[in-house]
């Protein structure tokens, strides 16, 4: 099963709705991309990945980690 991910978008922006026309509803929603985000486990080779910023799952990843889950 595919999951879509979106990286970098701040929840009810207009750049995550216009993801949201395109791509669905994101099953994930990651704040940054930190080391919970690119290696947390939730990720499966079939996923999509979808950057709000020029970025992809190459990128640097920031050097702190954001708990996205206390996040509303």
């Amino acid at each position: 099963m595919q999951a879509v991910h979106f990286i970098g978008f701040k929840p009810g922006s207009q750049s995550f709705w216009n993801a949201v026309k395109v791509f669905g509803k994101p099953d994930f929603v990651h704040r940054v991309w930190d080391a919970r985000a690119k290696f947390g486990g939730e990720w499966h080779p079939n996923d999509v990945s979808v950057f709000a910023k020029d970025q992809d799952r190459n990128s640097p990843i920031v050097d702190f980690v954001f708990d996205d889950s206390n996040v509303q």
